[in-house]
């Protein structure tokens, strides 16, 4: 086609977004037909931004971000890749000089109409490409649309693809009207207005590159009082747009230009690969499975080349397509197994690529300072996940950190918190994902300050007037110290003591204590300022201690369990608030192992409370197995009822905190729990066995397999010198080595000089020494010594426990 072809009316090139063979086409088209001017669907408050499109910064893909100045949740994109024909257009249009618009209904109004835009008695949608697929005989559109247009080359005639489509179009429109999507006549009304704009001032040496749906419409004839009666009275809002990094996962989204694509890698791939473009994939795959350690040579990728021609052949195909490859990949490459199937999908297929935008581009002052943050910290965002872990000792990840609990408190959720392999409070372990809908989030968060510690600091303030509930204040308070938020944390700490003044509920003034003293623990580690919150900590624990009795008492067995966690959470964090140096006969904790004592011997409080009241005053010291002992004897005595009995049971040994292996060392409970289990009648033995099922079920394989040979031993008794040994233990106790462990565990308590407790940093060096996981622990070595432990997994409360040292004897 040459430029004189266009004197017979603007040259209309329909396409598929996102279709490498459209944007080879449109190339194609626009170097034969030269044209001074191509107009493109797209919102024409952009045409200031197009000249960033041959900025050497932008790397694709891109997105256009339209969203309303003052609300930008309500926003829109629409998405670029290099393989989209209206990049396409855009870069030749530049490189030649031609003028480049967009001509779609602006942002303005698109945005205004919401979800008005499309009403629901818009009759049933028509999906253009699956309808002429259907018609010519293929049951999946993806694959007609690559045998007829893909697959096609089109430097043999730029323009017979885009008239033999606008022909199918045209056909498509007369049988199906709007195909149920009545805003497109008010969108191809504006787009007829521009075009005519453009033919005055260009001539015929117009350009349109739009979606293939649209060319009957700008193709026929329409009057221009019928299209400014179409557009009369639309509504409109003040819109602002600018250019975003997009990823190829999001072009299967379906906003302005998404077309809904399965695998965008594929199609960036096929646009890229001049030549031999299923050679080069086969190359790539087998990169990708040799970079994961899969023995994969030069015939691997001969023979499934020579497969997916052999494929594509059977089936009639003019070329293989991605069915083809992923045939032969799965059958050569991947030995017919899908699981390296599915990471060539995620890596190759999909593809996580992340677009970037010059710094030229307009932005909200917070996304500025935001980028200026990430560039300091050298923390870039990137689409793939990722972990990250923080020492908060070192300043770099502490402003990283800061940043990441900032950036969370705005919403903007670029970092997830996840556990850390450390127990020590100076580690965090992050996963970062950068997703393109976090734009949004930041222009939504640009309302609270044109900085990133402006707008957490005014959110934080704005958060602590309006809330009401205790534990969600106090779990903002904790928010603002890790983001270190000097000027809101006073704020909060006024709302959280008038909250706390006010509410009158054990349940939640239990729950917000463990966010006050993890806030207080971290304030340790952080060098922050925590007075005023270890004032308001230790007024809620005192009326916890007061109401937490009655409050337990004639619970029903949800309100028990529920109970339970809060008082396990509670008692965590009587250990973080106080010191047990310095803890005086009328200190907090001592306060606090009364109100256990109080609920382990109260009859009216449910077993389940009481068991585990009787657990933590054990765990703590406070009681002797013998106290435990006695407790449990009258728990499980005969004229406590089945039900209450398991329960209490459940409470003293349930969960996976140690219980197992509390049994399996103290002989006398254990043979309380076995006596009391042989005498319960078959009728309630029914009833309480999903109870202790329950119970039991938590521990370890090694531990149940270690009390299953203890109760066949039967209750005998320990076996005496003479006697063989049972399971697991030797024929008595060796004093020498049972000793050898004593320095060691000193030094774990902090008691191994002359001056005392070491401080909480070293503390949670310690507590990184003591890794259950670290073959030279203290616990390792308490396995190796004792042979019924090898096959024990270890946890930091076998230390808890001094019979378990005790009993590693010969």
């Amino acid at each position: 086609m040459t430029a004189r072809a266009c004197a017979r009316g603007p040259l209309l090139l329909g396409v598929r977004h996102h279709g490498p063979g459209s944007a080879r086409a449109v190339l194609a088209a626009l170097e034969a037909a030269r044209p001074r001017a191509v107009l493109i669907e797209g919102p024409p408050e952009g045409d200031a931004l197009l000249d960033l499109a041959a900025d050497e910064a932008m790397r694709l893909p891109v997105a256009l971000l339209a969203h309303v100045v003052d609300d930008p949740g309500r926003a829109a994109f629409w998405p670029m890749a290099e393989f989209s024909p209206e990049w396409v257009a855009i870069r030749w249009a530049l490189a030649h000089g031609a003028r480049v618009r967009f001509i779609d209904l602006p942002a303005a109004h698109s945005l205004a109409a919401g979800e008005e835009a499309e009403p629901e008695d818009g009759g049933p949608r028509i999906d253009p490409v699956r309808a002429l697929a259907e018609t010519a005989g293929y049951d999946d559109p993806e694959r007609w649309w690559e045998d007829v247009v893909e697959h096609r080359d089109a430097a043999a005639d730029p323009a017979a693809p885009f008239a033999a489509l606008g022909e199918a179009m045209a056909v498509l429109r007369e049988t199906y009207g709007d195909g149920g999507h009545p805003r497109d006549l008010v969108r191809e009304a504006h787009m007829r207005q521009q075009l005519r704009a453009a033919t005055r001032e260009f001539g015929d040496e117009v350009a349109v590159v739009c979606g293939a749906w649209h060319v009957p419409a700008l193709a026929a004839k329409f009057t221009v009082a019928a299209d400014r009666a179409l557009l009369k009275g639309l509504p409109k809002v003040k819109a602002e747009l600018t250019w975003v990094p997009w990823t190829h996962r999001r072009l299967a989204r379906r906003s302005g230009y998404g077309a809904g694509i399965d695998s965008p890698g594929w199609y960036g791939h096929l646009f890229s690969a001049r030549d031999r473009p299923v050679e080069r994939w086969m190359t790539k795959v087998a990169g990708l499975l040799r970079e994961e350690d899969y023995a994969i040579s030069p015939a691997h990728v001969i023979e499934a080349v020579r497969l997916a021609t052999t494929l594509a052949a059977l089936r009639g195909r003019p070329l293989p397509g991605l069915a083809e490859t992923t045939d032969a990949v799965r059958a050569v490459l991947c030995e017919g197994s899908d699981v390296p199937l599915g990471l060539i999908q995620e890596r190759l297929i999909v593809g996580d690529v992340l677009g970037e935008v010059p710094d030229a581009a307009p932005a909200v002052p917070l996304q500025r300072d935001l980028a200026r943050a990430q560039r300091g910290l050298r923390l870039k965002p990137e689409a793939p996940e990722r972990e990250l872990e923080l020492d908060l000792r070192k300043e770099t990840d502490a402003g990283r950190s800061r940043l990441l609990h900032r950036l969370r408190l705005l919403g903007i959720d670029w970092g997830e918190p996840v556990r850390a392999r450390s127990t020590g409070t100076f580690r965090e372990s992050w996963r970062l994902r950068w997703e393109p809908e976090l734009s949004v989030r930041v222009a939504e968060a640009g309302v609270w300050g044109t900085t990133v510690l402006g707008a957490a600091t005014a959110k934080a303030e704005s958060v602590a007037a309006e809330t009401t509930a205790l534990v969600e204040i106090t779990s903002l308070a904790e928010r603002c110290l890790l983001a270190e938020l000097p000027d809101a944390l006073p704020v909060v700490m006024r709302a959280l003591a008038d909250r706390a003044a006010l509410d009158t509920d054990v349940a939640h003034l239990a729950q917000a204590l463990p966010a006050l003293a993890r806030t207080l623990r971290y304030g340790d580690v952080r060098g922050t300022t925590t007075a005023g919150l270890a004032e308001v900590a230790a007024g809620l624990a005192e009326r916890i201690c007061v109401g937490l009795p009655p409050a337990c008492a004639g619970l029903d067995a949800d309100g028990a369990a529920e109970m339970r966690t809060h008082l396990d959470a509670v008692h965590t964090a009587t250990a973080l608030l106080v010191d047990p140096a310095g803890a005086g006969a009328g200190g907090l904790r001592e306060r606090w192992s009364s109100v256990l004592s109080r609920l382990a011997a109260r009859d009216t409080v449910p077993g389940v409370l009481r068991g585990r009241a009787v657990r933590l005053l054990l765990d703590d010291g406070r009681i002797e197995s013998e106290d435990a002992a006695r407790h449990m004897g009258l728990a499980l005595s005969p004229g406590t009822a089945p039900a209450d009995a398991a329960a209490w049971i459940e409470g003293f040994v349930g969960g996976a905190s140690g219980g197992g292996m509390l049994l399996v060392h103290d002989e006398r409970l254990r043979g309380l729990v076995d006596g009391w289990l042989t005498s319960v009648t078959p009728e309630a033995f029914t009833d309480v066995l999903p109870l202790l099922r329950r119970t039991f079920a938590a521990y370890e394989a090694g531990v149940r397999r270690t009390l299953g040979e203890l109760v066949r031993r039967g209750p005998a008794g320990r076996p005496g010198p003479g006697d063989a040994a049972a399971p697991g233990f030797g024929a008595g106790l060796d004093a020498a080595r049972a000793d050898a462990v004593l320095p060691l565990v000193a030094l774990l308590l902090g008691r191994a000089g002359p001056g005392g407790l070491h401080g909480p940093d070293e503390l949670d060096e310690l507590d990184e020494l003591d890794r259950p996981d670290d073959p030279n622990g203290p616990d390792a070595l308490a396995r190796r010594n004792d042979p019924a432990r090898r096959d024990v997994p270890a946890g930091p409360d076998d230390l808890d426990d001094t019979n378990s040292l005790v009993e590693v004897g010969s």
